[in-house]
C-alpha cells in the first residue's frame, strides 16, 4: 500500500471524503472509550495517526494506519464481546480519577481486553455493570430510546408508604432536573430503613437516589440487579463473567454491526449438510433421420 502524505490526509479531513470511517467512531468500536470521550481525547491531543496528531474527530481511517492513543497502539476492532461485572461499593467507574480514588479498571482482570462500561455506577453504588469491547454497542445500550430497563434494590433511611412511591410513576422534577417515570415498590421496612425495588429506563446520573430523596428518604445502599435482559444473579462482588457469543447475539444482535457479530454465534449447519453437487447433464442425442 503506498504511503499517504500528510497533505492528502488534510484534504480528506477538510472535504469529508475518502474511504474508511471517522476516527471517533473507529476508536469507540475498538473499545477505547465512548464516542464522546474519544472526542475529548482528540481535543486534548492524545490521539495520533501515522505520527500525525489529530485535532478533529471527523478524520477518517481504514484501520491499516498506525493509530496511537496516549502513545499506545490501538488494535483493530474485533468481534463484539460483553461481560457481566459485579461492581463493589467504593470504586469509581472511570479510567482516571483526579482525586486518586480506586477505579474499576484497576481492579479488573489483567487478561481482559480494552473495554468500556455501558453506563456508570457511582462510587457507593454496587451491582451489575456491563462491559464491552464495542463502544458503538455501549452507546446503543445506553440510549433511553433503546428502552432497556435498569432495576435496582435500594435501602433507604426513613419510612415511606406505597402511595407516595406511586407518585414517581408520573415522573418528577427535583432540584430543577426532570426525571421520567420510575416504578418503585415497597418491599419491607427493617428498623428505621425501607427496602425498595425500583425500575427506571432513563438512567440519568444518580437518578434512583435522587428520586427517593425527593420523597424525604436517604439512600444508604443501592444495588443494580439487572440491565435490560442481563441479570446480576449470584455473581459475587468483583467477579467478571463473559456472556456467551450466541447469547449475546440473541439479546443484542440487532444493535451490533454485522461486521463485528461474533463468528462463533453463527447458527451451526444442519447435520449432513453439504453443498449440492450439480447433476451431470444428460448427453444430447443427435436425432437420426427417419428411414423411408
Amino acid at each position: 500500500m503506498p504511503e499517504r502524505r500528510e497533505t492528502d490526509r488534510e484534504a480528506e479531513t477538510d472535504s469529508g471524503l475518502g474511504e474508511g470511517e471517522r476516527i471517533a467512531k473507529y476508536l469507540a468500536s475498538a473499545g477505547v472509550a465512548s464516542r464522546r470521550d474519544v472526542e475529548k481525547l482528540i481535543a486534548e491531543g492524545r490521539v495520533s495517526v501515522d505520527g500525525h496528531r489529530l485535532d478533529t474527530p471527523a478524520f477518517k481511517v481504514t484501520g491499516r494506519e498506525k493509530i496511537l492513543v496516549d502513545g499506545q497502539p490501538v488494535r483493530r476492532p474485533e468481534a463484539t464481546r460483553l461481560w457481566r461485572y459485579h461492581k463493589p461499593s467504593g470504586l469509581v467507574t472511570t479510567n482516571r480519577d483526579p482525586d486518586g480514588r480506586p477505579t474499576i479498571f484497576e481492579q479488573l482482570p489483567k487478561a481482559l481486553p480494552r473495554v468500556v462500561t455501558i453506563g456508570r455506577l457511582d462510587l457507593s453504588t454496587e451491582g451489575l455493570l456491563l462491559l464491552t469491547n464495542d463502544g458503538e454497542l455501549a452507546r446503543a445500550l445506553e440510549l433511553p430510546g433503546t428502552g432497556l430497563e435498569r432495576k435496582y434494590r435500594a435501602r433507604a433511611y426513613g419510612r415511606v408508604r406505597q402511595e407516595e412511591l406511586d407518585k414517581l410513576r408520573d415522573g418528577i422534577v427535583y432540584e430543577g432536573i426532570e426525571y421520567r417515570s420510575i416504578i418503585a415498590t415497597l418491599d419491607r421496612a427493617v428498623g428505621s430503613n425501607s427496602w425498595i425495588d425500583m425500575t427506571l429506563i432513563e438512567g440519568k446520573k444518580r437518578e434512583a437516589r435522587r428520586a427517593l430523596e425527593s420523597l424525604g428518604l436517604k439512600v444508604n445502599r443501592l444495588i443494580r440487579v439487572s440491565y435490560g435482559p442481563v441479570e446480576l444473579g449470584d455473581l459475587s462482588p468483583g467477579a467478571v463473567q463473559e456472556i456467551p457469543a450466541a447469547q449475546l447475539v440473541s439479546l443484542f444482535g440487532s444493535l451490533m454491526a454485522d461486521k463485528r457479530s461474533p463468528a462463533a454465534a453463527r447458527p451451526p449447519k444442519p447435520a449432513g449438510w453439504a453443498k449440492a453437487k450439480p447433476k451431470p447433464s444428460a448427453p444430447t442425442r443427435t436425432a437420426r433421420p427417419k428411414r423411408r
